[in-house]
């Protein structure tokens, strides 16, 4: 395989509601997609590739919005990693239900709930065959889940960094509006900086570009995606790093 230890990225956007929860589960939530990447996470792992994610908290809500509503920065931005363990909790259990051994780890200690993030611990989670999820950002406000995926991405030595997204890859603009938006299968580090694709955060991009370490972005909502660019290795999405054929 292309890549055998690898840092995915899933925004809260994945976790959100897609229509199709029961009245009883609560909107910010639609397990239907989180169980089907659940299940591709699983097979992912099944096939010997070391995974650890970070997930995001946007589904539940976003530390800007809350500074909009008159709520501190800082403070906003520890109510954002909040909701980011939220999630952890969840993929953990749906994971879990799928046979999966997992460990939530994060970044703000809350020991009756989860680990704390501890590099070896985590190092040596992921060497046993588990999958670790890192929650609560970098634990500091002002740093983006972004930034929290490139730079953990850099401390358990990953071979590249997956961003799941809701589109098929990099495009110079929106598909969704520029129907003759132009995709782009592979770029350099310095064409994707030059270009101002928005791959990520500024901070989160410096630290995959200084460490050398691939972004790969895909479409995790399309169904296979993952096993299709991590087990068959497949070349979908956009990588930025690495120049493909």
């Amino acid at each position: 395989m292309r890549y055998r230890r690898v840092l995915l990225k899933l925004s809260g956007e994945i976790f959100s509601d897609s229509g199709s929860a029961p009245t009883d589960c609560p909107a910010v939530f639609g397990f239907d997609e989180v169980r089907r990447i659940g299940s591709e996470i699983a097979e992912v792992r099944n096939a010997g590739v070391e995974l650890a994610l970070v997930v995001g908290g946007g589904n539940i809500l976003r530390g800007k919005e809350m500074e909009k509503l008159g709520i501190e920065r800082a403070t906003a931005d520890y109510m954002g990693m909040l909701g980011t363990v939220i999630n952890a909790l969840a993929l953990q259990s749906v994971l879990e239900r799928l046979g999966v051994e997992t460990r939530v780890q994060t970044a703000v200690e809350m020991r009756s709930v989860a680990e704390p993030y501890v590099r070896r611990r985590a190092l040596r989670h992921i060497a046993k065959g588990r999958v670790v999820i890192f929650a609560a950002g970098t634990g500091s406000p002002y740093f983006s889940t972004d930034t929290a995926a490139a730079l953990r991405a850099a401390e358990i030595n990953a071979d590249c960094m997956v961003k799941g997204t809701k589109v098929d890859g990099i495009y110079d603009s929106d598909p969704a509006t520029h129907p003759d938006a132009r995709f782009f299968p592979s770029l350099t580090y310095r064409e994707a900086f030059e270009r101002d694709l928005k791959v990520m955060d500024g901070t989160a991009f410096s630290l995959c570009m200084e460490n050398k370490i691939p972004i790969l972005v895909i479409n995790v909502l399309k169904s296979g995606s993952l096993v299709s660019a991590l087990v068959k290795d497949e070349d979908i999405g956009t990588v930025v790093g690495v120049c493909r054929s």
